[in-house]
């Protein structure tokens, strides 16, 4: 059993509106990352470093930039000059004519640098962007914190709503990018990535014209710039891209001996529920738990994400129920799982079967619905055929590539140590045949950290009034990050 609830701000329009001055509790809001870093050490919540102070130094330096910096107001291109350009005799021989070229203004001189944190996977990003969005200061009026595979799968939406209206030949990514600006003085982007070709044509000049109208990035990574769509089909068209963080983004590293997701955490009293005689009943009881226990009443129900349908066999309040042949089996986007996400608050993925190589397409699906479920702060139960160390792989599988490197490491002790630690070991398999590419072995290395950080009974009971301490707080801010998350992603 898994299950997540936190408190990220990843939906826009109310992240943005929300006050900056008190905490949840009523109490004042700490005077920028440094002083609530020192106040959650000093509280125990979290654990002093040296080496993420020094990281933390530095989003003190942008606060202390942003309390005097103000964006310009937005002024959105007319929709004249976002249609193709009227060539002539001049425009022609100069390469010059009005057209959408014009519609991106030049970016202020007085723009603060961002900030570009990339590492690896337990590096405490997610914690750092976290801390950075909580304590901005007031002077940033209207502010973003955001997934950054949810922020493109809007943006895409938001030009095909564009193309609708205005004609398919329109140039709408200005446009686009004035609508953001007004929401957001200060975008945060977690887990920043490309590894869609229509994302690459289009994000040098959507970041162009967002910092044009004065918005201040922030981004977490788990790669450098220069390792952006590496490989990636037409990546020439994506390295102005990667120029333009590198130019007005600090780069910094946060990779450092601590992986905070292995700091021990309270001994879980749930867990993953093999697949055998008792599974179903399981399942059962926390769909009762999870579903609507006064008025225990499981149909389907049919959602629609852009223009489609997605049946959902069982549901139960705000909870729903799939096998993973329903959910994973047939083929389902990114938006799918993301509009589910939104529509509930918890779910149970039944009969989940050991996904080897050969079920490489299952692996990458359940990955993203894995993504979806741990960004939308939502619970979920599994049922599966292997323990969480061989559900994408298996030992046969690990054994063998290993082989083909150092035919010296068929020892079984090693193969054992391995399989404990399959997400550290996950560094070690990139080059193996094991994966496609380095992009798959981070998706893959991200999805174990991920299920087991929401392993614990900490995240099982937030938000839920289960808790020893501050059960109501906790519920009372899990069950607004879920009326955030239910909302528009902008």
């Amino acid at each position: 059993m898994f299950a997540r609830s936190a408190e990220d701000d990843n939906a826009m329009p109310a992240v943005a509106r929300r006050s900056l001055a008190t905490l949840s509790d009523g109490s004042r809001r700490a005077d920028g990352p440094l002083e609530e870093y020192d106040r959650r050490v000093e509280a125990g919540m979290l654990r002093n470093d040296e080496h993420q102070r020094g990281i933390i130094e530095s989003l003190q330096h942008l606060h202390n930039e942003l309390r005097n910096y103000h964006a310009p107001p937005v002024v959105h291109p007319s929709l004249q000059l976002l249609k193709p350009a009227r060539k002539s005799v001049f425009s022609s021989l100069f390469g010059k004519g009005r057209g959408a070229q014009s519609a991106v203004g030049e970016i202020p001189n007085n723009l603060p640098r961002g900030l570009y944190l990339y590492g690896d996977v337990g590096s405490g990003k997610t914690m750092l962007m976290d801390l950075f969005h909580d304590t901005l200061p007031a002077s940033v009026k209207t502010k973003t914190r955001i997934h950054f595979h949810n922020f493109m799968q809007d943006v895409h939406r938001r030009l095909h709503r564009m193309k609708t209206e205005h004609g398919s030949d329109i140039d709408a990514v200005p446009y686009v990018a004035a609508d953001i600006a007004e929401q957001s003085n200060v975008l945060c982007y977690d887990e920043f990535q490309c590894t869609d070709v229509a994302d690459a044509m289009i994000l040098r000049r959507l970041l162009e014209a967002l910092m044009s109208h004065g918005v201040v990035l922030v981004t977490t990574s788990n790669r450098q710039p220069d390792d952006l769509y590496k490989n990636g089909i037409q990546r020439e068209s994506f390295i102005p891209a990667i120029k333009l963080l590198k130019s007005r983004l600090h780069i910094i590293n946060l990779d450092s001996p601590t992986d905070y997701r292995k700091i021990p955490r309270p001994p879980s009293g749930v867990y993953h529920t093999p697949l055998d005689n008792h599974a179903n009943s399981h399942a059962e009881k926390w769909f009762r738990f999870l579903g609507d226990s006064e008025n225990f009443n499981p149909h389907p129900e049919t959602q629609k994400v852009w223009g489609r349908e997605i049946y959902v066999p069982r549901v139960s309040g705000r909870c729903a129920w799939f096998t993973f042949a329903e959910l994973i089996g047939q083929p389902k986007s990114a938006a799918d799982y993301l509009e589910l996400v939104r529509s509930y608050d918890a779910f149970i993925v039944t009969d989940v079967p050991g996904m080897t190589i050969r079920e490489r397409d299952l692996a990458r699906r359940f990955i993203t619905f894995v993504d979806a479920v741990y960004e939308g702060n939502a619970k979920l139960v599994l049922t599966t055929e292997k323990p969480l160390t061989e559900l994408f792989v298996s030992r046969d599988e690990i054994a063998e590539s290993l082989l083909q490197g150092n035919p010296q490491s068929k020892d079984g002790r090693a193969m054992d140590r391995m399989m404990e630690d399959l997400e550290h070991s996950a560094k070690q398999l990139k080059k193996t045949s094991l994966f496609a590419g380095e992009e798959e072995a981070f998706a893959f290395a991200r999805a174990l950290s991920r299920l087991s950080q929401m392993e614990s009974r900490e995240w099982v009971e937030r938000g839920m009034g289960l808790e020893s301490q501050g059960g109501k707080q906790d519920r009372d801010n899990w069950s607004r990050a879920r009326s955030r998350q239910m909302e528009d992603s902008m």
